[in-house]
């Protein structure tokens, strides 16, 4: 006997695949990678600023740390875009699901009368 899956909407689909490379992503830091010069000091140094309770905080990253962290930096942009992607679907998925509703609720109450 074969057994089937329920069919799967586009937005599950869409949604399933943005979870999936979520899972995948590696290790991640919020905040942005700032350069900045000292006075009397030809090269330049590196700072991490981020956000805690609404007060920007900045940690000093040494150089021969620079690229993991720009790396990181990098990884939790990609993290956020593709929350927002799964938000969208989640989002669609509840719409849907009520649209549904609605309908059936319309149908129901045209054959009852």
């Amino acid at each position: 006997m074969k057994t089937t899956q329920p069919s799967r909407n586009r937005h599950q689909r869409l949604q399933a695949g943005y979870l999936r490379q979520i899972a995948q992503i590696g290790p991640f830091v919020e905040g942005s990678l700032c350069e900045f010069q000292r006075a009397g000091r030809k090269s330049s140094s590196w700072h991490l600023t981020f956000k805690v309770k609404n007060k920007t905080r900045t940690v000093y990253v040494p150089v021969n740390m620079l690229e993991e962290v720009r790396q990181w930096t990098q990884q939790y942009r990609q993290l956020k875009q593709l929350i927002r992607k799964e938000t969208q679907q989640s989002l669609a998925l509840i719409h849907r699901y009520a649209a549904s509703l609605r309908v059936a609720g319309r149908t129901r109450a045209s054959t009852s009368r």
